[in-house]
């Protein structure tokens, strides 16, 4: 009989256990309760910043800081020190301590690097290469990557990439010669979003994708466009769902250094 408890024990035993089931799901309710968040505003800026008036390029890049007033942009970045250094310090000092600049100064994919504004941090940053120079044609190839996360809010994260297709394969001369280069990048940029999206998480990406019928990176029907036309393109491909992103409205920012506008996406985003 030592296997035996009694009545009250049992009524001890059970009245524990429903004890300890109300303070988990306590728990568990105040940490999902506690996980959601309202809707913060996330403006995303895809900008060229061109080599033609280079003397425009100052300028260019405070109008860039200041295209979403009153609020710290992302910014995708293209063509940064390409042929020459003025840019880095420029950004450095319109974008200040408020911002980090990931691969602003990195050896090798410094063309393409993201401009990330607190309170967001960077918890993850990644490059990758696409192909080496194309003589008379193109510099090397990278694609640049960011995981952030929101600084008061762990668990509000998403992806940022960011990339610069060569000029000329599906636009200017159309030269066919060069799509192996330009399908190739395709290949590598459609891996990088799907590498994370398959993981759950918001990939949005910025380009100058040099070619005004690209669609979408990933060729996936989720895949969403900011932009239906144009070279300079923003997407967005949504996660699992724990964050939910929405666009809100779209603005240019006039860079008057060559043929780019920037472009603005105004997003909102939650943790859900």
């Amino acid at each position: 009989m030592a296997n035996r408890i009694s009545r009250r024990q049992a009524l001890m035993i059970g009245g524990g256990a429903l004890a300890g089931a109300a303070a988990f799901g306590s728990v568990a309710g105040a940490r999902s309760a506690s996980a959601a968040t309202e809707w913060f505003r996330l403006p995303v800026i895809t900008a060229n910043i061109g080599r033609k008036n280079l003397a425009a390029r100052g300028p260019a890049i405070q109008a860039v800081r200041s295209g979403d007033p009153g609020n710290r942009p992302f910014v995708g970045w293209q063509e940064i020190s390409e042929g020459d250094t003025g840019e880095p310090a420029m950004i450095s000092q319109n974008f200040g301590d408020a911002y980090a600049n990931a691969f602003l100064n990195d050896h090798s994919s410094y063309r393409v690097p993201i401009s990330v504004p607190t309170p967001w941090k960077v918890i993850n940053s990644k490059p990758t290469f696409v192909h080496g120079v194309v003589p008379n044609v193109s510099p090397p190839r990278w694609i640049n990557e960011v995981v952030v996360e929101h600084g008061a809010h762990p668990g509000l994260k998403f992806v940022l990439i960011n990339t610069h297709y060569l000029h000329g394969a599906y636009n200017g001369d159309q030269n066919p010669n060069l799509r192996a280069y330009y399908d190739l990048h395709k290949k590598t940029h459609r891996e990088r979003v799907m590498a994370h999206n398959d993981k759950g998480h918001l990939v949005i990406w910025t380009a100058d994708t040099n070619n005004p019928s690209y669609d979408k990176a990933t060729g996936q029907d989720a895949e969403r466009k900011v932009f239906a036309d144009g070279i300079d393109r923003i997407n967005w491909l949504p996660g699992d769902g724990t964050v939910q992103l929405d666009l809100v409205t779209t603005n240019v920012v006039p860079m008057n250094v060559d043929d780019h506008n920037a472009r603005v996406a105004i997003f909102r985003v939650r943790l859900a």
